[in-house]
């Protein structure tokens, strides 16, 4: 059984499209994602720099319209666009609305209409609190790195498995934790905007549930976990709410692994730009072939992948 993931935001790198728009069914789609999202993404996966494409309100958008037309290229149009959906859809945090409409659950244009505006609204809600950041804290006892997010007030925004666990809150507590970290762990501060998937994202929720309301859904036509806990999603209602509440609420990334364990994954392909969930799964998924999509030469190995999987 194949799955098929999406990176969240931090996986963008300058010019990751390039090679991809010298396919002309991508580039028909990047220009398509562009108009739904306002913003021009064939510029900014080429020619923006490292800075740009850090800016929320570009990197959300950017990154799920890459994986997006990536996963297109690999798999045909989706089920919703007369398509092939995969067996297992999952993605990390604004990934989740990639494999959502991979799955079917709206179309690729609703897709990058909510990710524009949830892109503009956490950006907002970060702008308008008090100073935060993150840090993710690799290695260490699970139970004391816990229990040290726990003490200095900070939440496990991401918990990733494989001994990667991000946490989010308040700068000072933030520096508080470099400061002091858990015994046997690095911790390192990541270049963002914004305590994401916790409280100080609320306001965005707000935003970004206004505009959900308007967007037609279908149910899930892949088995489509959920960063809340790994569980599988039936309903395209349900799916597109907790897609809505995540925004405020931890990503449970080790549970989505561990789900595509259960239910019987056999290989992982990521869509571009790959790299980051494949190298998770390598150390909570071990035996899974996996095939992470950076170049369009990815494409052959990927289809042999999908071949031998489905």
């Amino acid at each position: 059984m194949l799955a098929v993931v999406c990176p969240g935001q931090g996986a963008q790198a300058p010019g990751m499209l390039s090679p991809w728009l010298e396919m002309p069914s991508v580039a028909e789609r990047i220009a398509r994602y562009s108009d739904a999202a306002g913003l021009d993404l064939a510029a900014h996966g080429t020619t923006s720099d490292a800075d740009t494409i850090r800016d929320t309100a570009v990197a959300q958008p950017l990154l799920v319209a890459t994986a997006l037309a990536t996963a297109r290229e690999l798999l045909g149009n989706a089920a919703s666009e007369g398509n092939t959906a995969p067996a297992v859809a999952a993605g990390h945090s604004v990934g989740e609305f990639a494999a959502a409409a991979l799955a079917g659950v709206f179309s690729d244009t609703d897709a990058m209409l909510l990710v524009s505006v949830r892109a503009k609204a956490m950006a907002g809600a970060a702008a308008a609190s008090e100073p935060t950041s993150m840090a993710a804290v690799l290695g260490g006892d699970p139970n004391e790195v816990l229990a040290t997010l726990a003490r200095f007030g900070l939440t496990p925004a991401n918990v990733n498995g494989g001994g990667q666990v991000v946490a989010a809150g308040a700068r000072e507590a933030i520096a508080r934790l470099l400061a002091e970290p858990p015994a046997k762990s690095r911790v390192i501060e990541l270049q963002v905007a914004g305590a994401f998937h916790t409280a100080f994202m609320k306001p965005a929720v707000a935003t970004l549930s206004a505009a959900a309301a308007g967007i037609a859904v279908g149910d899930p036509m892949s088995i489509l976990l959920s960063n809340a806990d790994g569980s599988p999603v039936a309903s395209g209602t349900r799916a597109l709410d907790l897609m809505v509440a995540q925004v405020a609420n931890p990503v449970r990334w080790d549970l989505c692994q561990q789900r595509m364990l259960d239910v019987g994954v056999t290989a992982m392909i990521e869509a571009a730009p790959g790299g980051v969930l494949t190298g998770l799964a390598k150390r909570s998924m071990p035996g899974i072939p996996c095939v992470a999509l950076k170049t369009p030469a990815d494409l052959s190995a990927a289809r042999d992948l999908m071949e031998t999987h489905s």
